[in-house]
């Protein structure tokens, strides 16, 4: 039976352990871990490994000797309680011996559950599993998790309250990040608050939010947007240090202004145009560049959209002459100067 994305949610969750198996196949072998070990959890529990009612089956060996995957499933072992036989890294070549497996098992014995990656709809193995009567198989996309499942991970990581705001924080924060480090993410802000039952704040979700690259940047084009001419310098020459690259920070900056013109002209204010960017600006960020937007207004951003305009093409232009990062730092001293008008 093939698992809709909302159903195998709910089934990694809560699986059935009667169930012969479950094949979890996509792109994303991160997502697809992610998903096993949720499953894997559920079905043996905290302390199924230590109790040896999981066993771990290379794909490989199981092609060398297709006989271990059916002895695995019946095999039993000294501790009760459900078992598991995983098969990583499978391709179409475990469909026979899983054939096999599958049409022998009965209830009692293992479940089987195999991960796989991207498998088309012609694929034997996934014929086998969405064609089993009691198999099941569910094709882990790159889509972002929804709300339901946020409010899941929530709950698993102890985190009853959370304001609607940072909710809606949270589910920025998942389109921009991989899978795995939003789940660190969640249980750094669950350190965060041990001890604490207040409601999850915005402030907090940015606490415990990693640092994407644009953070690297993101100092200087703070201190551009906010007329700090002082400070330009010292960060330029920290930036220079560090390996950032004259147009790459030109491309950040740009979008910095591009995101701040949009804000401005927002007919919900700069702070509801900065949550409609795709990815959303959230947290402190979004508070704090909604205040630029807000002091720029739309007619000056134009014009320093133009000034960063201008200094892509000559950096990109092949007859530069003059050091790239100094042209990119003359461009923030003229936009902080024009910010202060």
């Amino acid at each position: 039976m093939k698992l809709s994305p909302r159903d195998a949610g709910r089934y990694f969750a809560k699986p059935d352990p009667d169930r012969a198996g479950i094949l979890i196949y996509g792109a994303d072998a991160m997502r697809v871990a992610l998903k096993r070990q949720e499953l894997i959890a559920a079905l043996v529990g905290p302390t199924g490994e230590e109790e040896m009612r999981l066993t771990r089956l290379p794909a490989a060996e199981v092609r060398k000797d297709p006989a271990l995957l059916l002895d695995a499933l019946k095999a039993r072992g000294f501790f009760p309680g459900p078992r598991v036989v995983f098969v990583e890294e499978a391709t179409d070549q475990l469909a026979k011996p899983a054939t096999t497996a599958l049409a022998e098992w009965q209830k009692g014995d293992a479940q089987l559950v195999v991960t796989a990656g991207q498998l088309t709809a012609k694929s034997a193995l996934r014929k086998l599993f969405e064609g089993h009567p009691s198999a099941y198989a569910a094709g882990i996309y790159d889509d972002p998790p929804g709300r339901e499942e946020i409010e899941g991970l929530l709950k698993k990581a102890g985190l009853a309250q959370i304001e609607p705001e940072a909710m809606t924080d949270l589910g920025a924060l998942a389109r921009e990040i991989d899978p795995g480090d939003f789940r660190q993410t969640l249980e750094k802000l669950s350190l965060y608050k041990l001890g604490d039952n207040s409601a999850v704040t915005s402030d907090e979700v940015a606490a415990c939010a990693p640092a994407t690259i644009e953070a690297e940047t993101d100092d200087i084009l703070n201190i551009a947007a906010e007329g700090r001419l002082s400070e330009i310098g010292p960060v330029m020459r920290k930036l220079e240090g560090q390996g950032v690259q004259p147009v790459g920070l030109t491309i950040a900056a740009t979008r910095h202004f591009r995101l701040l013109h949009a804000a401005s002209n927002d007919p919900g204010g700069a702070a509801a145009g900065l949550s409609r960017a795709r990815p959303p600006v959230f947290g402190p960020r979004r508070d704090r560049m909604a205040r630029q937007a807000q002091s720029w207004g739309t007619h000056k951003l134009e014009s320093a959209l133009g000034m960063l305009t201008d200094t892509d093409l000559q950096l990109r232009s092949a007859g530069q002459i003059a050091p790239a990062m100094a042209l990119v730092e003359r461009t923030l001293i003229r936009i902080a100067m024009l910010g202060r008008k």
